[in-house]
This record gives C-alpha cells, structure tokens and sequence, in this order.
C-alpha cells in the first residue's frame, strides 16, 4: 500500500469513530412495534390457575357431580335393607246391555244400559329379611363404589392440576423465549446501525448491510412464529381453566426447580398415595363384592306381606225374577303374612354369573398389577428425565453466561471493526440457541418434578 493512501485511512478512521457514535446516539426508527401478544395483562400466578382449574375446569366439575350419584346410591333402601310400601287405586265404570234367559220364563229378560262400578284400594307392605346376607353385601359394595368414585375424582384433580401446571409454564417458556429473541433484535439492530455507520464513511459496502437486515428480518420472522406459539400456550392454559380462550394475562412466576426429590421417597408416596392403585385396590373390592352376591342367590330368601284392603262393587245389571237390581258388595280388612323363595332350577344361570363374579376378581386383580406396573414405569422415566434435566439445567445455566459474555465481546469487535459480519451473527445466533435450550430443558426438568409429585398424590393435598 502507498503511503499516501495509508496516510488517508488513517486520517478517515477518527471519523468513522465519530460517525458510529453519532448513529448509535440517535438510533433509527424501530422497525418493530411491541407485539400484542406480551403486552400488559393482568398477572396471573400459578396458584390462582390451580384454584381456577379446581372450581371451572369442566372434567372436574362432571366428576364431582359423579360424586354425588355415588354418594346417593349408599342408602339401606337401595341395598334392599328396608321395606316397601305400596298404595294401589283402581275405580272402574261399566255401561251393560243385559240378557238373561230361564228355563221357568219362556220371555228372556233384558235390560239396556245397566249402570256399575268398582271400587279396589290397598296399601301393600314387603320387606326381605333374609336373603343369603345379600342386602348387607350389597350395602357395602355401595359404600366400596362411592369410594371409587371419590378416588377417581381425586385422581382427575391431580391429573388436572398437573395439566394445568405444564400449561401454566409452557406460557412463562414461550414468553421466555420471545423475550430472547427480543433481545437478539436489538443485537440486529446495533449491527445494522454500525454497518451503516461504515457504509456512511465508505469503510463498507451496502451489501453488509443488506445482509444485517436480511438477518434483522429473518429473526423478526422467528418473533411473529413465536407470538402464535404464546397465543396457542395461553388458548390452552385458558381452556383448561374453563375459561374464555380471548382471555390475556401475564404469568406472574418463574419456573424454579426442585432438585431434592427422592427416588424412595417417590415410590413409598406413590404405594400410599397415588389415587388411581387406590382405585384399583378398590375395585377389587367391589368385584369380591359382586362374587359374594352371585353366591347369595343360591340361598332362599324369606320376607314378610302385610297390607290393608278396600274393594266395593256396585252392580246395577243383576236380575232378581224379571225386575234388574242393583247389588252392592263391600269387603274391607288386614292381611298379613310370610313369604318364601327357595331357588331350585334356573337353567345353571346362577352357576354361570358365579362363574363371571370370579372372573371379574381375577381381572380386577390383574387390573391391579397392571396398574402398579404402569405406575412404577412411568415413575421410572419421569425420575429419569428428571435427573437428566437437572444435570444439562446446571450445564446450560453456565453455558448461557459463556454465549451472553460471548456476544458482547463480538459486538464490542465488531464496533472497532475487528470482526467480520459474518462471526457476529454466528454468535448471536449461538446465545439465541443457548437461551431457547436453557428455557426448554428448564420446562422440561418442572415437567418431570410435576409428573412425580402428581404420580405420588402431591399436587393436591388438602384440596
């Protein structure tokens, strides 16, 4: 190089200082509005979520109101413990043509239209008091049902809670991350106000700068993706909570894992806790239940009648010699007294629902172990997961440091110009990864903690 034009730069370095500080003191027009998506909103936090869910969420609401079947079922009347009493009323009106012959007449006798009616009134009472005990099976598998039932609503509580808890944090991720990208807009912005600033002095070609914006707008395209992926979170939180789905907020908390779950301490919790192995150990309960009563039927079953009776006819088609009468009959009283069944032969049909009751007992048994097998499985993986999660959490948390540390460095280079164009994207494409993986493996790492406490009954306890 000539000293002339050594001299020259030189002399034009001191102004593109000058013209950078210039542009970066007056920034451009922002290129891009704040999107709708993350304005202001009222907050909402993690528990007031939960106490939506658990009095809006649809799935609970129907499983409560199974509930209460359930808990109207278990009465001594439906289990076949009490009597029953009846009041039957019957009033019958006739209109008769009447013809009536006799060997001492050589006329028949005849009348038109003859008016009667009857009159029947009773109150029937019955009542079993013995029937191979199966009243009182019956009462119990009632009182066993409605405990199902309320295992099965707790288990929905649990679940749901547990849904709404990802839901919850997969809006504070996607917020996350728009926040990120955010942040690498305004990157792209600096880039392009400093390659703007070379190109003003001549120290750069336009081409650097479209490049900038070319890189300014492809990340603008991976915002506006990113606004719908937080639109559908919160549409999806919003349905949970049985709520409008236009419904803003803001997530007021921040994910924050637990990293002190024991592995024994989860298993013993889920032995104890978990809602559904209750329920399974319940319904074979309910099946030993059903076999018992198959076996009662075999029994005879004995009960007591009683009632009370008024019948009254009144017969206006009735001859006494050739003249029609009308007779009037009225019988009225008590009745009392004992009833037997003794089954004798029903075509097998009580040997085969025995037969079914048992098999019923050995697939609820069966419904058991599967049941536990499932659980430990998923406890297994989730507790895995977990573990995993927290070792990349605590890796990606360093590593987040290194790429923002990383990023301003190369911006401070690429100020003085000691960096090219293209180094400078590649490290705030690298923060960008980095920021994305760390709320993503955060997200993930509270997925698993949350699969493990609702899988050992925790979610919900006293609620």
């Amino acid at each position: 190089m000539k000293p002339s034009k050594l001299l020259f730069l030189v002399f034009l370095l001191p102004l593109a200082g000058y013209a950078q500080q210039q542009k970066i003191s007056t920034p451009r027009q922002p290129q891009l509005t704040r999107p709708a998506s993350v304005a202001v909103a009222a907050p909402l936090t993690l528990a007031q979520a939960i106490q939506l869910g658990l009095e809006n969420n649809f799935n609970i609401r129907l499983s409560r109101t199974d509930e209460r079947v359930s808990e109207n079922n278990v009465t001594r009347g439906n289990a076949g413990q009490l009597p029953t009493v009846n009041g039957n009323f019957t009033r019958v009106f006739n209109t008769n043509n009447v013809r009536q012959e006799s060997s001492s007449r050589p006329e028949p006798s005849t009348a038109s239209n003859a008016q009667s009616n009857q009159l029947n009134g009773n109150i029937a009472a019955t009542w079993t008091i013995f029937d191979g005990f199966g009243m009182f099976i019956a009462y119990d598998r009632l009182k066993a049902l409605d405990l199902s039932q309320r295992q099965l609503t707790r288990a929905i509580v649990e679940e749901t809670v547990a849904n709404i808890t990802d839901a919850y944090y997969a809006v504070v991720r996607e917020k996350g991350k728009i926040t990120s990208i955010e942040e690498a807009l305004k990157i792209g912005q600096a880039r392009i106000d400093l390659t703007q600033a070379r190109v003003d002095v001549g120290v750069s070609a336009k081409v650097e700068v479209l490049t900038a914006r070319v890189d300014y707008n492809a990340d603008r395209s991976i915002l506006i993706q990113q606004q719908e992926a937080l639109t559908t979170a919160k549409i999806n939180l919003n349905n949970l909570l049985g709520r409008s789905p236009r419904l803003d907020f803001s997530p007021a908390d921040s994910i924050v894992v637990t990293t002190n779950l024991d592995r024994e301490v989860i298993t013993q919790a889920i032995r104890q806790n978990n809602p559904r192995l209750q329920q399974a150990r319940t319904n074979t309960e309910v099946a030993t239940y059903d076999r018992k009563l198959a076996r009662a039927a075999r029994f005879p079953q004995i009960g007591l009648t009683s009632g009370y009776g008024l019948n009254r006819n009144v017969n206006g088609a009735a001859f006494f010699g050739t003249q029609l009468v009308t007779n009037t009959g009225r019988t009225f009283g008590y009745n009392y007294g004992l009833v037997a069944s003794v089954p004798i032969f029903d075509g097998f049909n009580r040997r085969r629902i025995e037969q079914n009751a048992r098999i019923g007992e050995e697939q609820s048994q069966l419904q058991l172990s599967q049941t536990e097998l499932n659980l430990d499985a998923t406890a297994e993986q989730a507790y895995a997961q977990y573990q995993n999660r927290l070792q990349l959490l605590e890796l990606e948390e360093t590593n987040i440091l290194l790429a923002r540390e990383n990023v301003a460095i190369a911006l401070e280079r690429y100020r003085l110009g000691l960096l090219t164009t293209l180094a400078l994207r590649e490290a705030q494409r690298t923060q960008l990864d980095a920021e994305v993986r760390l709320l993503d493996i955060r997200f993930q790492a509270k997925q698993a903690e949350t699969t493990l406490r609702r899988l050992s009954g925790g979610l919900v306890q006293g609620r």
